[in-house]
């Protein structure tokens, strides 16, 4: 390079200035090599080092050589020629990476790279598009960028290559509008973009730059990948960048930044991988019992003052503690299964592990009590820190009886500890929380739940404790003296104690036995006129039934009539209980239970029974419950909304409830097979299709008729509505987007078995064996290929084509499940436009599921069975024809149509030996016209031609050769003689090689 240099320098004095056009001369052969290899990127590499060299002020700006350069450079980018565009793309990124911050080059110059390279972002070869990219980065974070930052989010959201994706999310200079599309790309299909989204989240984006839901969002999804590197990535990126450059290696000002009471999952996350490496240790003196100290000169006057714990601290304590146990308990384990020295050092490092968790927790059980009903008297704001604090009792040892004792009273005082509430302008007492869990928080339940059962861990000890505060609080509401929030306080208790007990012969032997809890209880409390109450009772009512072996008939009356009648959150609780039961029992358990006569098991149900839920003052006993909970899809004045994570609505629940009954429809023999078509197309009415009136006759037609075509029908118009609302928000909030998401991918799923199983068992041979005759001579677009399977597979095709967001995980999954339910449709013979059409999107679908090798190889065979059924197959679609296809099918905009391109067979390997012998083709008989032998040699069946698609022009030219071949080695084995007077012989044989061959290749 300082020869060349000095070459150059001498070369400028001399003013002869041949040095640039010698340069360009000795580089072109770098752009004519078609292939890459090490040596001419090492090539590349070194001429981008010296023009970069050369533009140093230390050098005198290289006499004006980079420019001269670069404008070579930029004539060969737009060369036609592939590789000269990949070599001068290649050699400008190299350049402007090495240019030093010094260099002098003119702005012209730089806007002509610039121009160039923005055309180049655009050309058809990935690796070309990467290195104009990496070109262009450089420029991005300018002030004055003309645009670039746009064209990479515009062309990020269109690029379908991984590698060019990775190079544009790392070219990307940090800023409000980039951050957005670095975040997405963290849920990229591709592991090395998700990686490198990572990467530049953790370098260029600063902790205090993210929001906290950002911050979170970021954790779960990196954490949790399913790729080892990736999670590495994000592990770097918590650990060496907001851990220790951040957060000054504290792991609870980190903590701080997540907010553990909302994100509390994600904090436990963060925790333990953490711990796991190795990153976190317990500093020596700090422990739990730095925030109990004592006041007093003695022992006897000693009282202790409690330090409250901020959220952070408290969930850091918990974790650290389940750490410190896990890893005792696992060298213990490895201390009891060797022997010997090993033995021994796991023994010690177990001791070690409970000898600092034994230092960290509180020192004795009534310490331990101080500190939690400490935080329980400072008000909601330290609810979760108690909660965390109960966690360790867990942790503490019980067996000593006055321990047992005092933890026995503080639980006491938990279960009758008196609901949150408060009071509104008319001094009404208004409850806090669910309404249904003690403490009205589902997660304080568990909690003193887990802590209950440590305490009293003996058999039916728990029970007989627990149900003895349920006997305790029942009292006034026995004696109807209670209020509402008396009623709920102890349904909330007996709810847990339900929930928690092992089994219901451990409930038998309590204070108030099962049956007593049912009558004096529970049905007194659902008939209350409070709904929180009449909540409560039923989900206790549920909880009870689970239990039982048979599910008692009161109960299931009650949950029947609190559906039918109640207030919709009450009935939005009772449809729980009662798909919990029925898919626990099984429908006809919970039908049997109360008289209700079960059907034939020869019947053959078709549609469920119609029940008008608004007009029903009774519950009538001969309604089987799937029939009423399915007639709950049909009753209008359900309070039913779209926005936000509100559980209680009924026809939510009930979508929930009938997918898991089809789901587990292996489980649920008693349910007809054709009350499955009827259940999904209630829920493709219901998550799909809510706003759309198109559907209301489809539906119809599809619950009375469980044909084939039927099936088609209804699932046709889901594609028009199904897309919009993954991705734009016309379709409802972004929680309803996620879930009908995730509802796509299985609906489409579910479909593929659905088609699988009534499609493929009728006979497809029935359209096939009616030949290229049977097309009737026309071409018109018939009145019913819009509602049969024609039309879906083209629906199918135009929404996976135009799917722009098959790069991400739920848009890639989206697409596979698609184009499975296309590759089972089948398509008449009589419909050939609709053939034509299907024939122009198969590569479309091709190029869309590229990874997916088995099902390119489903849709190479439905390409040639279309060209097969295809009566003309060498000609076009015309235009007119195909957007009158597409307007039938309600399909707006146009579609690029590729008829002539079909989805070529896998060439297979020439055979070196001689051709098998086969059966020779039967001897034609003589004919008059060559019109008659125009029109068929053979008298093949048209299944055969289904069958077997061939290539003309591979197959012809194959032919050729081998009858060349057959006929040289034929003539060279016979004698002179014998081949003269067996000509037409050999002629035979000869064309029975060529056919041999045709199959072959076909």
């Amino acid at each position: 390079m300082r020869e060349l240099a000095a070459l150059r320098a001498s070369s400028g004095r001399s003013g002869g200035g041949g040095f640039l056009p010698a340069f360009c001369v000795s580089v072109t052969p770098l752009f004519e090599l078609a292939r890459r290899s090490a040596g001419s990127d090492r090539a590349a590499r070194f001429v981008a080092g010296f023009a970069s060299a050369s533009a140093s002020s230390a050098d005198g700006g290289g006499n004006g050589f980079l420019e001269g350069f670069l404008r070579f450079l930029i004539v060969a980018s737009a060369a036609a020629h592939r590789p000269a565009r990949f070599r001068a793309c290649q050699i400008i990124s190299e350049i402007i990476m090495r240019l030093p911050d010094d260099a002098e080059v003119s702005d012209e110059i730089w806007d002509e790279v610039i121009d160039g390279m923005k055309v180049r972002v655009q050309d058809k070869i990935p690796a070309i598009r990467s290195f104009a990219v990496r070109a262009l980065s450089r420029f991005a974070g300018d002030g004055e960028d003309g645009g670039i930052v746009d064209l990479f989010l515009e062309t990020l959201d269109n690029e379908q290559n991984a590698d060019v994706r990775k190079t544009i999310v790392l070219s990307l200079p940090p800023s409000n509008a980039t951050l957005e599309s670095v975040i997405e790309s963290t849920l990229d299909v591709s592991e090395s973009v998700r990686r490198a989204a990572f990467s530049v989240l953790s370098t260029k984006f600063p902790l205090q730059s993210l929001s906290i839901k950002q911050r979170t969002t970021l954790l779960h999804r990196g954490l949790s990948d399913r790729s080892p590197s990736v999670n590495n990535e994000c592990l770097k990126m918590l650990k060496d960048e907001w851990l220790v450059k951040y957060c000054g290696g504290d792991v609870i000002a980190l903590l701080r930044f997540l907010d553990v009471e909302t994100y509390e999952s994600v904090g436990e996350s963060v925790m333990a991988v953490l711990l796991k490496d190795g990153a976190l240790r317990v500093q020596d003196g700090h422990s739990i019992r730095q925030y109990i100290t004592a006041n007093g000169e003695n022992e006897a006057d000693q009282v202790s003052k409690i330090q409250l714990m901020d959220a952070e601290v408290a969930l850091y304590w918990k974790i650290m503690c389940k750490h410190l146990q896990a890893e005792a308990q696992v060298k213990g384990s490895e201390a009891a299964t060797t022997t010997g020295a090993e033995a021994a050092v796991y023994a010690s490092e177990a001791s070690d592990k409970n000898d600092l968790l034994d230092n960290v927790l509180p020192s004795t059980i009534t310490d331990y009590v101080d500190l939690v009903k400490a935080h329980l008297s400072a008000g909601p704001n330290y609810q979760f820190a108690s909660r965390q604090l109960l966690l360790l009792g867990e942790m503490l040892e019980f067996s000593d009886t006055m321990n047992r004792k005092i933890a026995s009273s503080f639980l006491h005082e938990l279960f009758v500890r008196p609901l949150e509430h408060e009071v509104d302008g008319d001094g009404n007492q208004i409850a806090i929380g669910d309404g249904v869990s003690l403490g009205g928080d589902k997660e304080w339940a568990k909690a003193v739940a887990e802590l209950a059962k440590k305490v009293h861990s003996s058999v039916g000890e728990f029970e007989m404790v627990v149900s003895a505060v349920v006997e305790e609080l029942a009292r006034p509401c026995r004696e109807r003296t209670a209020d509402f929030m008396q009623w709920m306080h102890c349904l909330a208790v007996t709810g847990l104690l339900l929930e928690n007990a092992s089994t219901l012969r451990n409930l038998q032997v309590t204070p108030i036995e099962p049956s007593e809890l049912l009558h004096s209880l529970l049905l007194p409390a659902a008939k209350q006129n409070h709904v929180d109450v009449q909540r409560a009772a039923l989900r206790c009512l549920c909880l009870l039934g689970l239990l039982e072996n048979r599910p008692n008939a009161e109960l299931v009356k009650q949950l029947r009539l609190s559906f039918i009648n109640g207030p919709d959150l009450v009935s939005a609780m009772a449809c729980k209980a009662l798909i919990d039961l029925v898919t626990w029992h099984g429908p006809q358990e919970i039908d049997r239970a109360i008289g209700i006569e079960l059907p034939d098991p020869s019947y053959e149900m078709s549609r469920f029974t119609q029940v008008d839920l608004s007009d029903m003052n009774d519950d009538d006993p001969n309604i089987g419950v799937l029939d009423i909970l399915f007639s709950g899809f049909h009753k209008d004045d359900w309070e039913f909304s779209l926005e936000g994570d509100n559980h209680d609505n009924v026809p939510t629940i009930l979508g929930e409830g009938f997918a898991k009954v089809l789901l587990l429809s292996e489980n649920f023999a008693s349910i007809p097979s054709d009350l499955h078509t009827v259940i999904l197309a209630q829920l493709i009415r219901l998550y799909f299709s809510e706003e759309t009136k198109e559907l209301e006759s489809i539906i119809l037609h599809f619950q009375t008729n469980t044909r084939q075509s039927s099936i088609s029908n209804a699932f046709v118009p889901v594609m028009k509505t199904m897309w919009p609302g993954l991705y734009g928000n016309a379709g409802g909030s972004s929680h309803v987007i996620s879930k009908r998401r995730k509802l796509a991918v299985q609906a489409s799923r579910f479909m593929v078995q659905m088609v699988q199983t009534q499609l493929l068992s009728t006979d497809s041979t029935d359209q096939a064996s009616k030949g290229p005759g049977s097309a009737s001579g026309s071409a018109d677009v018939s009145n019913n290929f819009d509602i049969g399977e024609e039309g879906l597979a083209i629906r199918v095709a135009v929404e996976v084509t135009n799917c722009p967001d098959k790069k991400t995980a739920a848009g890639k999954a989206y697409a596979l499940a698609l184009c499975k339910v296309a590759v089972l449709l089948r398509f008449r013979q009589s419909e050939q436009k609709a053939i034509k059409c299907m024939r122009g999107l198969v590569n479309s679908l091709t190029a869309s599921v590229a990874s997916d090798k088995e099902l390119v190889k489903e849709l190479a065979q439905m390409a040639a069975r279309l060209k097969s059924l295809d009566a003309c197959p060498d000609e076009e679609l015309p235009q007119d024809d195909a957007e009158a296809i597409f307007k039938k099918l309600g399909l707006d905009g146009g579609y690029k149509m590729d008829t002539n391109q079909a989805v070529p067979p896998t060439p297979a390997a020439r055979s070196v030996r001689p051709p098998a012998p086969t059966r020779r083709r039967a001897r034609r008989a003589p004919s008059s016209s060559d019109e008659s032998d125009a029109d068929g040699e053979v008298d093949l069946p048209a299944a055969s031609v289904s069958r077997v698609p061939t290539t003309p022009s591979l197959t012809a030219a194959r032919s050729q050769r081998a009858s060349k071949t057959a006929a040289l080695s034929k003539m060279s084995a016979k004698p002179a003689a014998a081949a003269s007077s067996s000509e037409s012989d050999d002629q035979s044989d000869v064309t029975s090689d060529e056919d041999s061959s045709s199959e072959e290749s076909s």
